[in-house]
């Protein structure tokens, strides 16, 4: 973890005098969604100086990217509590940063076990509008205040000038607040957006792990053991491992060191062009959404933890983990957490996957259902409900 007179020497001052806006993104796929509303907006106000805490997609959007923040991403209690002390410092550095540079609108994107202790410490020092400062604060990706800590959207009301979010169902969640909500629709269904991965009958297996180390770590050498039976019966199969960046790809070098047979047949893709494929097993992050949407078969993998799942498991109040099958009411991509997550079981997933052309209609339908639900009741794009924050008075 980097020292702390390190962390202050990472955050550069802007380049462009004070600072119309500074986007906050802790994930990589907090980064892209940011990135696909920067690029949108700076083309509607072409002058803005954005700075951002994020990954490389919003550098190559335009904005100067102040730290790499996505390279720290972790979740889970027992991960936290052992990045406690980066965390704690970085959060330091960036008030600093802010009571010095005085951006004029913060956009907190996800992230919120970060970005609300920010928007809280904001509020408290006065230096955001809530807390009777200067400073705009507006939320992108709310929290999931429908699955777990409800209560928050109270703390939010009072720290948080404005909210945009994702899914329809949210804005009724919020109803008992004072603060402004906007469904600005999900990027993966936005018009023109590619998404990045994309159902072809003649394409590799996808094997999907997510972008975090520790994730990554615990959920990838299960989907390589399911592919190795998935061979053993069908000799000719090839898969698509989708990594982030450098490192990601270093960890999965590392995983598949020992498998020199299988990793063979297993092809490395860096994520930010679409990647074919017949079936996936992935992660049940944001990529699982992407996957229902394009309509591919599959199942979801989770291990995290012990005492995380625990934690979560005391905390979160909805029926399902993948984003698809909540929006859907119904198990889209079958979920295999902690001990189901078998090599066996997700086997006889991929080989279903493969062979039932009714299994394959039906993620086709359910992949057309998913975009309905997110592009109904949409007035605004994320881009354009921001701009009416930054040129607000």
């Amino acid at each position: 973890m980097p020292k702390k007179a390190e962390l202050t020497l990472r955050l550069p001052p802007p380049e462009g005098g004070q600072p119309d806006l500074l986007i906050i993104a802790g994930e990589h796929s907090g980064d892209q969604h940011a990135a696909l509303m920067l690029t949108d907006l700076k083309s509607q106000l072409p002058d803005l100086n954005i700075v951002a805490l994020g990954g490389e997609k919003m550098r190559q959007a335009g904005a100067q990217l102040l730290f790499d923040f996505t390279a720290h991403s972790v979740v889970g209690f027992v991960e936290v509590i052992r990045s406690y002390a980066f965390f704690k410092e970085f959060l330091e550095s960036i008030i600093k940063w802010i009571h010095t540079y005085n951006p004029r609108h913060l956009c907190l994107v996800d992230y919120p076990g970060f970005n609300l202790r920010l928007a809280e410490r904001l509020f408290k020092k006065r230096i955001s509008q809530k807390g009777g400062g200067a400073i705009g604060i507006h939320y992108y990706i709310g929290p999931q205040v429908w699955a777990w800590k409800a209560m928050r959207r109270f703390k939010m009301e009072r720290w948080i000038d404005t909210l945009g979010v994702i899914f329809p169902f949210e804005i009724d969640i919020y109803k008992d607040t004072s603060l402004p909500v906007t469904f600005v629709g999900h990027p993966f269904a936005s018009t023109g957006y590619q998404l990045p991965v994309v159902f072809r009958t003649d394409a590799p297996i996808l094997l999907l792990p997510g972008s975090r180390e520790i994730a990554v770590t615990r959920i990838l050498p299960v989907m390589i053991d399911t592919f190795k039976l998935l061979v053993k019966k069908r000799p000719n199969e090839q898969a698509t491992i989708v990594y982030p960046d450098d490192m990601m790809r270093g960890i999965i070098e590392r995983l598949l060191a020992g498998e020199k047979e299988i990793a063979k047949k297993i092809d490395l893709q860096q994520s930010g062009q679409p990647v074919d494929g017949k079936a996936v097993l992935t992660s049940s992050g944001t990529i699982s959404l992407a996957c229902g949407l394009a309509g591919l078969p599959g199942a979801l993998v989770y291990r995290a933890h012990p005492l995380t799942y625990w934690f979560a498991r005391c905390l979160v109040q909805v029926p399902y983990l993948g984003i698809s099958n909540l929006l859907l009411q119904k198990s889209f991509h079958n979920e295999y957490i902690q001990s189901r997550a078998k090599p066996s079981l997700l086997f006889k997933e991929l080989e279903e996957a493969i062979d039932s052309k009714e299994g394959i209609r039906s993620a086709q339908i359910f992949g057309q259902k998913l975009r309905d639900i997110l592009t109904s009741k949409r007035s605004i794009s994320a881009s354009t409900w921001l701009a009416e924050q930054i040129r607000s008075p």
